[in-house]
Order: structure tokens, then C-alpha cells, then sequence
């Protein structure tokens, strides 16, 4: 070709991405086949005087019952108030009954999980502390300390530089935590110490790995933790905008990082000043992730802008994506965490719109082979 040709191209190459970057988003996008789903209207039958505050917990056990871990029933003063209520439906969505109330943990909801067993973890932020009851509902093991009432220091946790070093047994501000194959349960310990813990089925402490930072194997807010069918351990290091991938003992095995173009008119759920200025408001930004049962498995992971749920294999590659940041159903405000218990049903639960969706997803062919 000749050099006069290839400069003129290249020109005319340049002025299309300077004067079209919509149509340049519009074209990349195409790549990644949107899928389509529909959002169940009330499929959950809330008693008259129940309500739900921020949802940041749902998951689902083997009979399909609903577990909501909500940030309502709050008490207290604006700042400081106890915001954590756990609430199970069955799988029609009937209320069944509050787990836990007034519970010692009860502080600021963070998630909730079931394990291969049923019984129900979960994680408050607030508190410092992982709980798990059985299936009965019964406190069965507790991870961590809360502060002591009485304790003239006891007030919200600093962020000191350097950061204090982490103490086994104990968190600050976890989120999240998943099981592997033997029982070994590992544990986001989350905005603060900024690691993974590793405890067996006893509940003995085994080790923990990572430190505050953006080099491999350190994280920015370890917010979500999920494990595949190997014992791999997913970890959504929301600061950082990836996934980092290790395998059960801590060894870093790889990075995702979802990069999919989107409308530069995209609007974020809040329009505050600085939504966009931090990486865990940057598109792509894993908040919430879950790994479908096997055989064959996918991943999901959840952005708050421009407020999509992407689905990957767990290699990385993005096979589909669906939503955006509204209050509509098929809408969202903030997805906090996400129960998938098969790859065409997805629960979701939203900080700013209060409440669980249920989708139903139908993708095409092409969007299902992985």
C-alpha cells in the first residue's frame, strides 16, 4: 500500500474516533451480545408491617428458599444506628420468618450466604464479625469480635497510613466469604485490612493472604468472594476494578478486568460530584460477583456504573451482559451482591432502591456457549 494511502486512511481513522466516539461505543459494544431477561414483579410476599431497608445480602439454599439480609429495622440516631435484619422466604416467596433478631452481630448488614449444607453465614460489616447458624436458625459458630459497648475508645474504625497490621481471628469491615470443596471457608476482610482469611470446617484459623495495595495479591475493598468447582477463590477487588483469581492457598493465579464500552450518556444511579472519580464507580467495577453450580460453570459480576450485570467464563471472557443503573424493574441502583443458584436465574440486591429482583435471563445460543 502505497505511503500516501496509509496516511490518508489513517487520518480518516482518527477524525472518526475524534468526531464519533458514540458510534465507535456502539460498535464495540456489539461484541458482547446484550441478553435478555425479564425482572419478576412482586414475586416476594412481603408481610403489611415488614419493610426492607438497603438490601445488601440475598442468597438461596437447596429448596430454594429466599435469605434477605437488609439494612431495615434500623435503631438508633442517623449515624451509628443498628441497620441489619435477616429475613428468609420460601420459594414461592412467602415471608417465613426473621433469623436472628436483636442478635449481639447486629450492626451494618453486609451479605449472606449458604453453604452446601444450609446453614446460613453471614458477614457484618458493622460488627466486625461472621456468624453462621445452622439450618434451624440457631447460632452455631462466630468469627471475630465486636467492639465492647462499654469500651470509652469503641467508635468507627480509623483508616491509619500505614495501615495497622491485621490480627488473626479478627476483622475490620468484612464483607464476604465462600467455600471450598472440603468445608475451608475463606473470608473477605474487606475495606480496611484489605485481605483473605482461610478457616477450616472447625472453624480454626489456617492462614490469611494480602495487604493493602494494587500490585497482584494486594487488594482496594476485597468486597465479594466466590469459589468454583476447582477451589479456585474469585475475589472482586472492587478498588482496584478486577477480579483477582487464587487458588486455595493464596497463590495468585490471574487478573479479570471487564472493559466493555458504554453510552457516554450513561447516567449513574446517584449523580453526586465524585461518582465517577474513584475505580469502584468506574464501569466495569466488580461490587458484587457469584459462580453458578457445575458442571459447567460462568461467572457474574455486577457494576454500579453504568449499573450492567456482566456474564464471563471463568477465564475472563465476557459471553453477555444485561441492565443499567435505574429504578425501574430491570433497573438498578447499586447491586450489592447477587445469588445465582443456576446460569438463567439471578437474584439481585440493590443499596439504593431497597429491594430484591428476580431475573430470568434468556439468552441467545451464541450468548450460552462457553
Amino acid at each position: 500500500m502505497p505511503a500516501r494511502l496509509r496516511f490518508v486512511l489513517s487520518l480518516s481513522f482518527c477524525t472518526l474516533m475524534t468526531l464519533s466516539p458514540v458510534l465507535f461505543a456502539q460498535t464495540q459494544q456489539a461484541e458482547v451480545p446484550t441478553i435478555p431477561f425479564t425482572s419478576v414483579p412482586d414475586f416476594l410476599d412481603m408481610p403489611a408491617d415488614l419493610y426492607f431497608g438497603e438490601v445488601a445480602g440475598v442468597a438461596v439454599n437447596s429448596k430454594g428458599h429466599l435469605f434477605v439480609f437488609s439494612r431495615g429495622n434500623s435503631t438508633g440516631p442517623a449515624y451509628g444506628a443498628a441497620a441489619a435484619q435477616l429475613l428468609e422466604f420460601d420459594a414461592k416467596g412467602k415471608f417465613v420468618r426473621e433469623i436472628g433478631k436483636n442478635l449481639y452481630a447486629w450492626s451494618f448488614a453486609h451479605s449472606v450466604k449458604i453453604d452446601k449444607d444450609d446453614n446460613i453465614w453471614v458477614a457484618d460489616k458493622g460488627s466486625d464479625m461472621v456468624i453462621k447458624f445452622n439450618p434451624a436458625g440457631r447460632v452455631v459458630m462466630v468469627f471475630g469480635r465486636k467492639q465492647e459497648a462499654a469500651d470509652e475508645t469503641a467508635g468507627p474504625l480509623k483508616h491509619p497510613k500505614p495501615p495497622l497490621p491485621p490480627v488473626d481471628g479478627s476483622f475490620r469491615q468484612v464483607t464476604d466469604m465462600a467455600w471450598d470443596a472440603q468445608g475451608n471457608t475463606y473470608i473477605s476482610d474487606g475495606y480496611i485490612n484489605s485481605r483473605i482469611a482461610k478457616v477450616d470446617k472447625n472453624g480454626d484459623w489456617l492462614k490469611s493472604w494480602g495487604e493493602p495495595g494494587n500490585g497482584p495479591g494486594q487488594f482496594s475493598t476485597p468486597h465479594s468472594i466466590a469459589v468454583d468447582n476447582d477451589g479456585n477463590v474469585y475475589v472482586a477487588d472492587r478498588g482496584n476494578r478486577r477480579i483477582q483469581v487464587f487458588d486455595g492457598e493464596g497463590k495468585f493465579l490471574r487478573e479479570i478486568k471487564i472493559d466493555v464500552p458504554y453510552d457516554p450518556h450513561a447516567k449513574p444511579a446517584i449523580s453526586y460530584q465524585h461518582a465517577l472519580t474513584t475505580k469502584s464507580m468506574e464501569a466495569g467495577s466488580p461490587w458484587a460477583i457469584c459462580i453458578t453450580p457445575g458442571p459447567h460453570q460462568v461467572l457474574y459480576s455486577a457494576d454500579a456504573f453504568p449499573g450492567r450485570i456482566y456474564k464471563l467464563s471463568l477465564d475472563g471472557k465476557v459471553l453477555g451482559m444485561l441492565g443499567k443503573s435505574g429504578k425501574q424493574l430491570g433497573q438498578f441502583g447499586w447491586i450489592h451482591e447477587m445469588a445465582c443458584p443456576s446460569e438463567n436465574l439471578l437474584y439481585v440486591g440493590e443499596l439504593l432502591n431497597w429491594r430484591v429482583q428476580k431475573l430470568i435471563l434468556t439468552p441467545s445460543e451464541s450468548a450460552s456457549k462457553h
